[in-house]
């Protein structure tokens, strides 16, 4: 599977990249995975079987494919299905003739995707006033599930201190492993499990790869980052090497968090994840927080989807990181509607560092250095302009002859971050100049560098860059400004970040909203350095972290939040709530900023905005979905019945419910698409009153002059609590409109639909497509 969602951006590396002694290792596990994800038609199970499992052992049996010897799972509570190993071509050619398989794929290799953003997103729980305390009261029966590196047990941020006893519903546990003892599990972090039967199996040969712990315990360190950010207790003097220093707090203090370790060095294996998820909803999360992702698929195909589809049945709350593939166009992963799926933005705290020219010019961008300095004296500067690769800095294309003693600006691209200042550090530079070119435009993201090292934009390093090529001696000196609060304009989208529109379903707008993903201060590993890197010597209780799998644990533990204030909300219910009241003005009035381009962010971007965690809380109405919408939805978009059955996990199943487009699925979002004759778009949606009895709400709506929009009824009125009320909406291309010209083929335009009062404002963006 292509991999839409990359490592999370603490220092640029991809997982894959941590650590080059696994290349060998990865090599053969590529080429030798045969490991394929079977799903099975319940109406074939003979009775006689008492279990699932004790079914799809005695089947392959009944084939002669040995299930001792190709079995690695067998799920149950996700989805009917199990996963074999090792099988030839003869035994996927009779598993496809058996009317008891639906539809079998190979087992998918999917990536890895604090102390301010609490305060950010206005959660002050110890405030008397704060609308949470009573929500924070009472989320200690909540339990947010971590699929992700594991977990650092000792970390400040599972401290159990104050935690009344373990819900005595929970049926996890804590897992025996290496160098990992249940004991070290308590009322903070109530359960820690590891699935590695995919990937063990992924590289043809027993045993674990190198440097990796067969156990929960985290080495990565991007599974205690998660964890410890959407549930972290409280943890006093916390920073990174002195930077964003503070108290470091989860989004949900009092919440649970259980740790499942499905990801490993060279990524995650579908079978794995789905095992994770199917002993997830047996052990009784109530919250999934998944940052990772592969690529785009139909939901039959996608272990994620079809794993979360299991969970949100069962009222669990799932959220995945939206990917780290942006800007570019129809770059999000995690799409189907019953996934949560998160976008990253900046937050109001920054690391400034600047560039200081002999020219007497200065630049602004940030760092994490915190090693010793280089003074006030200027030093040479150099740029290695032959080509692409010694303009990045790339691993052997300098030569240390032209570096020693010298600051070395490097293009941004291709080898990761601190990975460059490394090559300049080793080859005798001190200190690096990291300028973004126009992939990234002025997106910042600071990392703790091995060598005195500033990041600037792509504005600023054009103007370095000219400079250098201009100037004999050219000279330059670093200085590092700390950390800075306050910062306008925030939030920003991050240029990382992954778009819309959405490539399975382009009715369904993602992402769905965004949340703090740069720079973020969390939990990390003691087994690795901030950077990752093995050369990093350097250990620290805590990292800055950038990336949607970063702003994805945020969400996941506001939807905690909500799922402890209002216990009999549906997930989707949640998500609405999150949706409808998200925001799309930053903290300087004006519209939330895009870093790709530094011009106004779309909904493509921000799906309904920027998440406002208080807001939320009485979001007034909401747009709920059951199972069986998600279901008709599913026979909407032309699946076979074993692909939708393979999903739903019905027994003598038929599509005897269809909407009339995917886009009437009752979502908080609207995506119209205008395609060939298609003029007029009608899409129908449902409100829940879940404010109080009694109250009016009446639409507006805005965007361009380009579509008519009609609503009926213009006005609801509810008359009690949980009342639901049905309106349509029209939207029409209106190719007459005198204000604009009519749109061109594959251009986009974007507006809003609003039901309010003097009490809530729900709000619903609108993407306009027309594909002629």
């Amino acid at each position: 599977m292509a991999a839409a969602s990359k490592r999370s951006r603490s220092a640029g590396i991809p997982l894959v990249l941590i650590s080059i002694i696994f290349f060998v290792w990865f090599t053969h596990l590529v080429s030798g995975n045969k490991t394929y994800i079977v799903y099975m038609n319940p109406d074939y199970k003979p009775s006689v079987h008492p279990t699932y499992a004790h079914w799809y052992s005695s089947h392959l049996a009944s084939l002669s494919i040995d299930p001792a010897r190709h079995l690695l799972y067998s799920y149950s509570d996700a989805l009917h299905a199990f996963a074999a190993a090792s099988l030839l071509p003869r035994h996927l050619r009779i598993l496809r003739r058996s009317p008891a398989v639906l539809h079998l794929h190979p087992d998918p290799l999917i990536r890895l995707h604090t102390t301010r953003t609490p305060f950010f997103l206005g959660l002050s729980p110890s405030s008397p006033s704060s609308p949470f305390r009573a929500a924070d009261a009472a989320s200690g029966s909540v339990i947010i599930g971590v699929l992700d590196t594991g977990v650092w047990p000792e970390s400040p941020s599972f401290d159990d201190a104050s935690l009344p006893p373990i819900p005595s519903r929970w049926r996890g546990h804590c897992e025996a492993g290496v160098d990992f003892s249940p004991s070290l599990c308590n009322r903070k972090l109530i359960g820690a499990r590891s699935f590695s039967r995919g990937l063990f199996a992924g590289s043809g040969a027993p045993g674990k790869p190198p440097q990796e712990y067969d156990s929960p315990r985290d080495r990565d360190g991007h599974g205690t980052h998660t964890a410890s950010t959407a549930a972290g207790a409280p943890a006093a003097n916390a920073s990174l090497l002195g930077y964003a220093s503070g108290t470091a707090r989860g989004m949900c203090t009092a919440c649970r968090i259980a740790a499942y370790k499905v990801c490993w060095a060279s990524g995650c294996f579908g079978s794995d994840i789905l095992a994770g998820i199917d002993r997830a909803i047996s052990d009784g999360v109530n919250v999934l927080s998944l940052s990772l992702g592969g690529g785009t698929a139909p939901f039959f195909r996608d272990t994620i989807a079809v794993g979360a589809f299991a969970a949100a049945e069962r009222g669990i709350f799932v959220a995945c990181s939206a990917g780290n593939s942006g800007p570019g166009w129809g770059s999000i992963t995690n799409a189907a509607p019953w996934i949560a799926t998160v976008g990253a933005a900046t937050i109001d705290r920054d690391f400034p560092a600047y560039v200081t020219l002999d020219s007497g010019d200065r630049f602004t961008g940030v760092s994490l250095y915190s090693g010793e300095g280089m003074g006030e004296t200027l030093v040479p500067l150099f740029y290695d302009n032959r080509n692409n690769a010694s303009r990045m800095c790339l691993s052997g294309t300098l030569d240390p002859v032209n570096i020693k003693g010298r600051v070395v600006l490097c293009d941004r691209g291709v080898s990761a971050r601190v990975e460059k200042g490394a090559v300049i550090r080793d080859s005798g530079g001190v200190g690096m100049i990291l300028a973004n070119t126009a992939a990234n435009g002025e997106e910042l993201v600071a990392d703790s560098h091995l060598l005195p090292a500033v990041a600037v934009g792509k504005i600023a390093g054009d103007k370095i860059r000219k400079y250098i090529i201009s100037h004999q001696k050219p000279k330059a000196v670093l200085r590092f400004g700390g950390t800075v609060l306050g910062v306008r304009p925030s939030p920003v989208v991050a240029a990382f970040s992954s778009r819309g529109p959405n490539p399975v379903t382009p009715e369904i707008l993602k992402p769905d909203m965004i949340g703090p993903g740069v720079n973020i201060l969390a939990g990390w590993s003691g087994s690795v350095g901030p950077t990752g890197m093995p050369k990093d010597a350097r250990r620290t209780q805590f990292n800055i972290m950038s990336g949607t799998s970063m702003s994805c644990p945020h969400i996941s533990g506001l939807a905690a939040l909500l799922k402890a204030a209002h216990q009999d909300w549906s997930p989707a219910a949640i998500k609405s709530a999150l949706m409808t009241t998200a925001y799309s003005r930053d903290n300087t009035g004006n519209h939330v900023r895009d870093a790709a381009g530094g011009l106004a962010a779309t909904s493509l971007a921000y799906g309904a905005g920027h998440v406002d965690p208080q807001k939320a809380l009485e979001p007034g109405l909401i747009y709920d979905i059951t199972t069986d919408d998600y279901i008709a939805f599913l026979c909407t978009l032309n699946y076979t019945l074993p692909h939708i059955q393979a999903i739903a996990k019905r027994s003598n199943f038929s599509c005897s419910r269809r909407l009339k487009s995917p886009g009437d699925l009752n979502y908080p979002s609207f995506s119209v698409i205008f395609s060939g004759k298609t003029k007029v778009v009608r899409y129908g949606r449902e409100l829940t009153n879940v404010g109080a009895a009694g109250l009016v709400y009446e639409v507006s709506v805005g965007g361009p002059a380009t579509v008519g929009v009609s609503v009926k009824p213009s006005r609801l009125f509810f008359k009690q609590v949980g009342q639901k009320l049905k309106y349509s909406v029209t939207f029409v291309s209106m190719r007459g409109a005198s204000a604009k010209p009519p749109p061109r083929t594959g251009t986009t335009a974007f507006g809003w639909l609003t039901w309010s009062n003097k009490q809530h404002k729900v709000r619903s963006p609108i993407a306009y497509t027309w594909k002629m």
